[in-house]
């Protein structure tokens, strides 16, 4: 997964620099450097970069400038000197703000800033699939779109074994393959077949038709243990639920 970017600083010393700072980063590309505002806007338009290192000050077009005659918004890291610029640059949705003299292991968090934002879905593909996936689930589908990764993979229901709430997350787990989604576990059940799905605890929803065995714990709890072996433990308030629904 290459990332293009662009950086655009009127002093040489600092293209060089970052240039020079990029060379361990593998899986960024730098297209082009621009020593103006003019070759930056021009440049940005032709290529379309992910990334954009910005310098504020320059002569002429300043860093805001470019961004205001441009109609593409690539990701920017602002590289200055001054400090007084901070709030307006996030108001342009900067991912970050570096300051000269820049410090390589800062500069290596903003990177990483951007990284993690590539990884995720771009915005209408992701805006996409939620709309299928909420099209799907209420109407009980055969099939969901999971994400794994930067991807997102359709899976038949019939494979999901459970759901285990991680945080604000859910992981989704497949005989052979995890999946995390963004919506927490609740708001997942309320869109899952309660004929197929059933939530035996605040942090666990399991598959029935993958489920062995239930058995009674010594402290007169119950214990769900599923066909490949993993077993979760039966809340109390949900064992009246387990014996209406499969007991």
């Amino acid at each position: 997964m290459k990332i293009t970017c662009i950086i655009v600083d009127d002093e040489k010393l600092a293209r060089d620099l970052l240039c020079e700072f990029l060379e361990s980063h593998d899986q960024i590309e730098v297209a082009a450097t621009c020593k103006n505002g003019t070759e930056a806007i021009k440049s940005i338009e032709k290529i379309k970069p992910d990334l954009l290192f910005l310098d504020i000050h320059m002569p002429g077009i300043n860093g805001f400038d470019v961004l205001e005659h441009i109609s593409y918004q690539p990701n920017v890291i602002f590289t200055t000197a001054y400090d007084q610029y901070a709030v307006r640059a996030f108001e342009k949705n900067a991912v970050d703000y570096l300051l000269k003299p820049i410090d390589e292991k800062r500069f290596a968090e903003a990177l990483n800033r951007v990284i993690s934002r590539k990884k995720e879905a771009s915005p209408d593909l992701k805006h996409l699939l939620d709309e299928l996936s909420t099209r799907a689930l209420p109407g009980y589908s055969e099939s969901i779109f999971v994400q794994k990764s930067d991807k997102y993979y359709r899976i038949n229901v019939d494979d999901i074994l459970y759901f285990e709430a991680s945080g604000d997350y859910t992981v989704i787990s497949t005989s052979n393959e995890q999946y995390v989604s963004s919506k927490g576990i609740s708001k997942l059940e309320s869109k899952l077949d309660q004929t197929l799905f059933l939530r035996i605890h605040r942090s666990t929803i399991i598959n029935q038709n993958h489920l062995s065995e239930v058995e009674k714990h010594f402290n007169g709890g119950m214990i769900a243990i599923m066909q490949n072996g993993k077993t979760f433990p039966i809340s109390r308030s949900y064992v009246r639920k387990i014996r209406d629904n499969i007991l």
